[in-house]
């Protein structure tokens, strides 16, 4: 796991948002809350805030619930991808485009802005 910068985790720290999983309407949230590096940019894990996710210890697999099957890797990028701007995407848009998956996963899981 890529350490999470003072900034970011002080950002992190003061926003609401990070206070209950994102998965949190889908139910059978358990667990302490984590945070969840959602894309891996250039080989290494994004520290951006929109890349980064609260998810409850159930639906990230860690703790009590390792290899409990409520990971869904692509639930999470869709939603990281969702809080992302198209600039934001276009920045990171090298080797895969950001956009055309988040309009993919957006199919398969809604948009979850």
């Amino acid at each position: 796991m890529r350490p999470i910068p003072k900034k970011i985790r002080d950002e992190i720290d003061a926003d609401p948002y990070y206070k209950v999983c994102a998965r949190s309407d889908e139910g059978d949230c358990q667990g302490r809350i984590t945070i969840e590096h959602a894309i891996i940019y250039a080989g290494r894990q994004l520290n951006e805030l929109w890349a980064l996710l609260p998810i409850c210890a159930y639906h990230h697999e860690v703790d009590q619930f390792q290899d409990g099957g409520g990971m869904d890797k692509d639930r999470h990028i869709s939603i990281a991808l969702n809080r992302a701007t198209d600039s934001q995407l276009k920045a990171i848009s090298k080797a895969i485009d950001y956009i055309r998956e988040r309009d993919r996963l957006n199919n398969i899981y809604g948009d979850s802005t």
